[in-house]
């Protein structure tokens, strides 16, 4: 059986069909996924919207990026104490 992968907003969305009053069991028979999958979901996105479940995922890969530039300025300044010890 193929998985099917839904996207944070869509997350999101079905939490809000709950929310509305539909229940957990016949949420998660429409979108086929299991009631752990649900908790797991409610954990995670329970009171996001979807542009805060966007702006996470921008701040997530901008936190990247800048776990990237320290690692780079590290490892030039090891280089460059490297080579004034050899002198």
């Amino acid at each position: 059986m193929k998985r099917k992968r839904y996207t944070s907003e869509q997350v999101v969305s079905i939490m809000k069909e709950v929310e509305g009053g539909l229940g957990i069991a016949d949420v998660c028979r429409k979108y086929g996924v299991s009631q752990g999958t649900f908790f797991r979901w409610k954990a995670k996105y329970t009171g996001l919207e979807a542009s805060d479940v966007q702006r996470m995922r921008e701040l997530a890969d901008e936190n990247g990026r800048l776990k990237r530039l320290v690692a780079e300025q590290a490892l030039a300044l090891d280089a460059m104490k490297e080579v004034l010890r050899k002198k």
